[in-house]
């Protein structure tokens, strides 16, 4: 299902997607069983693999690779003890950044030209030029 979106005529959406009020600039790729929400920007020659998940708030930067069944998440509580106080953050992530499938992805700022490596839970900002890997991800080493 596709509502209410931005999408570039150059853009390339598999079949099996649900976009909803999302933008997609030129030369992007979105596989199949992708959801994209509404609020979030993919940019110029992206591509995003197959069953991942872009919600609302979620920034990508162009050229950036989002593996297979990346998860990002927008709902950071505010107070532990209640549902009802959770806030919807934002997710930044540069241009020419690589995330590796499986990984899960919180509210953070992942800098330009960054690798995130398979299966890792990004906690916490990344600086560009870095490796990231790990549960929670954690800089190995500097581009």
């Amino acid at each position: 299902m596709i509502s209410n979106c931005n999408i570039n005529a150059s853009a390339k959406i598999e079949k099996f997607v649900n976009l909803y009020g999302c933008t997609i600039e030129e030369d992007v790729s979105v596989g199949p069983f992708v959801e994209i929400q509404k609020n979030a920007l993919i940019g110029k020659g992206s591509k995003v693999s197959s069953h991942s998940f872009i919600c609302s708030g979620v920034s990508l930067g162009e050229n950036t690779f989002v593996g297979h069944g990346v998860m990002f998440i927008n709902d950071i509580f505010s107070d532990s003890d209640s549902i009802n106080k959770w806030k919807k953050r934002e997710t930044i992530i540069g241009k020419n950044v690589r995330i590796g499938s499986n990984s899960t992805i919180l509210p953070v700022v992942i800098g330009d030209n960054t690798i995130i490596g398979a299966g890792s839970v990004v906690t916490k900002n990344i600086p560009s030029n870095s490796i990231a890997y790990g549960n929670p991800a954690k800089i190995k080493r500097r581009i």
